[in-house]
């Protein structure tokens, strides 16, 4: 999480492409496009919002807990925005703060799971929706943010239990979006461009972390 307050990543709004995609399909030809299109664009629509079930989780055996909608922006990925990312953060503070802070308006920020140091899995922010944690656009809108309970400069805070449940969150979100296994998809967000963060820090065992990864991507549900 660090320990500044992300700027807020306002919404993209449906411009010239979105006006001009009933003329470039007729151009084309295609009315599938046209319908593929119009399938990704129709809930920006003003007033219009894609179904949603409250309190659904993305991950078996999380528990839901709402971020702030101001700290997270609404999308319908990955049919709008693909997903091919999974960052790692470290709170820098309790589970219970960074809950806290992520219920709150004023905070502009948020990652869509939280892992406590026993294991725990917390759900915040669905994962077809764009939360604000990386401090970077594009970023955020191509990957999965998970925060760890715990402050970087204390090894201890970083438990076998927090490695291991986060392993198994990080292996299912990568097969759910075919990302690759490595270290080029799954960053720390010190990696972000452009960010000022140090999380997950110089006491993350990555050696740990990837070969607990990929041995639960392997492992049948």
């Amino acid at each position: 999480m660090g320990q500044r307050k992300a700027s807020r990543d306002g919404d993209r709004k449906v411009g010239r492409r979105a006006l001009l995609i009933g003329g470039t399909v007729a151009a084309a030809g295609s009315a599938v496009l046209a319908r593929d299109e119009l399938a990704r664009l129709w809930w920006r629509t003003p007033g219009v919002e894609k179904p949603r079930e409250a309190g659904a989780v993305d991950y078996t055996g999380a528990r839901w807990v709402a971020a702030s909608d101001a700290n997270w922006r609404r999308a319908d990925r990955p049919d709008d925005f693909g997903i091919d990312m999974v960052i790692v953060h470290v709170t820098q503070g309790s589970f219970d703060s960074a809950v806290k802070a992520f219920r709150d308006p004023g905070h502009k920020a948020a990652t869509h799971y939280i892992v406590r140091q026993d294991g725990h899995v917390t759900q915040m922010i669905r994962e077809l929706d764009v939360a604000y944690h990386a401090g970077n656009r594009d970023y955020n809108e191509r990957s999965v943010g998970i925060e760890h309970e715990g402050f970087v400069d204390r090894p201890q805070d970083l438990t076998d239990e927090m490695y291991e449940a986060s392993a198994r969150l990080t292996a299912r979100i990568c097969a759910r979006y075919d990302i690759p296994v490595d270290r080029e998809h799954i960053i720390g967000h010190v990696e972000v461009p452009g960010t000022d963060h140090t999380d997950p820090g110089p006491h993350w065992d990555w050696d740990k972390y990837m070969r607990l990864v990929r041995r639960a991507r392997t492992t049948p549900t």
